[in-house]
């Protein structure tokens, strides 16, 4: 019992806490920097003249106007080859969209005319459901019959098809890419080095912050989205098939070199078979991100879903964009789902007469596509048909405002005189040199030199190239959300995680929340709150909020059985057993919990810009519509500078509470 005891208490602190006189130290400066009249920094401290200022984004911009304008490979301008690679793009994608959405024709614009339709919605309907079948049994058909009729009746099947026929394209692209930078990364060890910051910086640079050169480089329309699409969804399928890669068993690949493979017959041969499973659960994350981006890929000329939402977003409708946010959440999880499935799948033997069901799927597909051609109600579903709950979502969200309009903004007047903007004021008051000096010693503390020494250059880096002022801001508007959101989160995840059944609610919730749209989280709160912070902060913390629930359910989850039982058995009260035993054994996976949080809200910056912050997604929603190139690429690079930072804090913090509890 005394062993058990010793294992789960938290470690006696240092007989000197250094440490913490030192953070009380720097709290007390930033206090008196705040309200101390006398300890008012200078203003070249509180941001650094214009005169000092690193011309990063004059450089960027420059450096693409050359690209555009002069730069030239001998054979053919750079202009010339952005423009043959966007015209090999196009092929597959116009296909895929004749295919699927909007049939082969004759002609152009209003005299053209429709020699074969797209895939009917029947045909489209009965091949979902057998590929369900196939892969995952009759409960998995049934979802994706109830998806496809989803579309289908609530009028989304044209949009949704523009959006499939784009994701058709991105995701083989992204797999494939994906697949050969792990596969060098794997091989090389230098490689792997250089690649690794690249992927960091793709995965946390804003999405808008890169659609800028895209637009630049290769026009407005749904190429430049395609290519967006693509750059976005294939850093997850690089890291994936390294990681799979790496824990293929030694032994099979000494096998594979004893039988006589070449390096290229070891990676093709041996170990890509042997890590089929993960590689399968890299393509799942390629399609969800792939769907993730169907808005923002709308803003340069997608067209589909996103645009749809996005126009909702534009007219405050609420009715339209909740129907058309929630098609791309029943498509998400249709193809989650069965691209799982096969994941699940993916060792098993293909079982015998499934070639002869794929040629009978293709004749009864063909057999309706010929139909189409003399059957309207086939070819497309009549609008008389047609289902909506818009009108009840607009009833809803005027019955609100006009009952609850005072008590909505007392609760955000309180939050923001109370809560927010004394937030604000005080991180606006912190001067820079003093917020370098405390991210460096906070990051020397947790995550050791090298990571001190990157994170004050990271910090001086947004000094000097005239982002200060936003980056506070972006820091306090991520900093009060991820604040509400974990301590909402947080008592959730520790209620769920102890009680199957509301886990199995609360489970639902949350993958609806992590699959919506980012953007359809701003339509409802516009338009009970209006715009500003406070709307901002709310769209953020629903759209972050399922991370800190989720790995915090996972950790009480996690506790050992044996350790809960042995603390009962030794007279612990429930009490006890939360405070002493699963919440000290939980706390690193509910740091990472947090670290997600935290990623998350960053990712929301841009797209809360569109509601009227001032914060570095307003810097590069700015730049957006400007064509700014430098500017918007140094405010992305400044948030994915916050976003390393902390990730970085975050998980060596994790790693430290591991090591302390035994667990590493």
């Amino acid at each position: 019992m005394r062993a058990v005891a010793d294992t789960v208490a938290v470690p006696a602190r240092p007989s000197v806490p250094w440490m913490r006189i030192s953070w009380l130290g720097a709290l007390v400066v930033a206090l008196a920097f705040a309200f101390l009249p006398a300890a008012k920094p200078p203003a070249w401290m509180l941001d650094l003249p214009r005169d000092y200022w690193v011309p990063v984004q004059a450089w960027i911009s420059a450096a693409m106007k050359w690209l555009i304008e002069t730069a030239n490979f001998g054979l053919f301008t750079f202009s010339e080859a952005t423009r043959f690679v966007a015209y090999l793009l196009d092929q597959p994608l116009s296909l895929a969209t004749a295919v699927f959405a909007r049939g082969f024709t004759q002609g152009q614009g209003s005299a053209a005319v429709e020699l074969i339709p797209p895939l009917p919605w029947l045909a489209a309907l009965i091949a979902a459901c057998a590929i369900a079948m196939h892969a995952g049994g009759i409960r998995l058909a049934a979802l994706a019959a109830g998806a496809v009729a989803y579309l289908v009746v609530f009028g989304q099947w044209q949009s949704a098809m523009l959006t499939f026929a784009s994701i058709v394209i991105a995701v083989p692209f992204g797999v494939a890419g994906g697949l050969l930078l792990g596969i060098a990364a794997h091989r090389s060890a230098r490689f792997h080095k250089i690649l690794m910051p690249i992927l960091d910086a793709m995965q946390t640079v804003p999405i808008f912050a890169y659609l800028l050169p895209i637009l630049f480089l290769f026009g407005f329309g749904p190429v430049a989205a395609l290519l967006a699409t693509i750059i976005y969804a294939l850093p997850p399928m690089a890291r994936v098939t390294l990681l799979a890669l790496s824990s293929v068993p030694t032994e099979l690949v000494e096998a594979g070199r004893m039988a006589g493979c070449t390096p290229r017959q070891l990676i093709t041969k041996v170990m890509i078979p042997a890590a089929r499973a993960p590689l399968m659960t890299g393509v799942n994350q390629v399609i969800m991100l792939s769907l993730n981006m169907v808005i923002i890929a709308s803003m340069i000329g997608a067209g589909g879903l996103g645009y749809d939402v996005l126009a909702a977003l534009r007219q405050l409708d609420i009715g339209g964009g909740l129907e058309a946010g929630t098609a791309i959440v029943v498509l998400a999880i249709m193809l989650d789902r069965i691209s799982q499935a096969y994941a699940h799948r993916a060792l098993e033997v293909r079982p015998r007469g499934a070639l002869k069901y794929r040629w009978i799927l293709f004749g009864v597909v063909v057999a309706l596509w010929l139909a189409a051609l003399k059957i309207e109600p086939l070819r497309h579903y009549p609008e008389s048909w047609n289902l909506s709950t818009g009108v009840f979502w607009d009833d809803l969200v005027a019955w609100l405002n006009v009952n609850y309009f005072d008590t909505f903004e007392a609760v955000k007047t309180v939050i923001l005189l109370k809560f927010m903007i004394p937030v604000k004021r005080f991180l606006l008051t912190l001067p820079w040199p003093f917020v370098v000096f405390c991210m460096t010693f906070a990051a020397l503390s947790i995550a050791g030199t090298r990571r001190a020494v990157i994170a004050g250059l990271f910090v001086l880096t947004i000094a000097f190239t005239g982002l200060w002022q936003p980056a506070m801001v972006s820091v306090y508007l991520t900093g009060v959300s991820v604040l509400l959101a974990v301590a909402m989160g947080v008592p959730i995840g520790i209620a769920s995680g102890t009680r199957p059944r509301l886990w199995r609610f609360v489970e639902v919730v949350i993958d609806t929340l992590q699959t919506l749209p980012s953007f359809v989280y701003l339509i409802p709160v516009v338009m009970l709150f209006r715009v500003g912070d406070f709307t901002a902060m709310i769209a953020i913390i629903l759209y972050a909020l399922a991370p800190a629930i989720r790995y915090t359910a996972l950790g009480i989850r996690e506790v050992d059985p044996g350790l809960v039982e042995a603390a009962t058995a030794m007279g612990a009260t429930k009490r006890q057993l939360l405070f002493r035993v699963r919440l000290p054994l939980a706390l690193p996976s509910i740091m990472l919990g947090i670290n997600q949080t935290i990623m998350l809200a960053l990712s929301m910056l841009v797209i809360t810009a569109l509601v009227g912050t001032r914060d570095l997604g307003q810097e590069v929603y700015i730049a957006l519509v400007k064509a700014d190139v430098g500017r918007g690429l140094m405010a992305g690079i400044g948030v994915a500078m916050i976003a390393m930072i902390a990730d970085r804090l975050m998980t060596a913090s994790a790693e430290r509470m591991k090591r302390r509890l035994g667990l590493a």
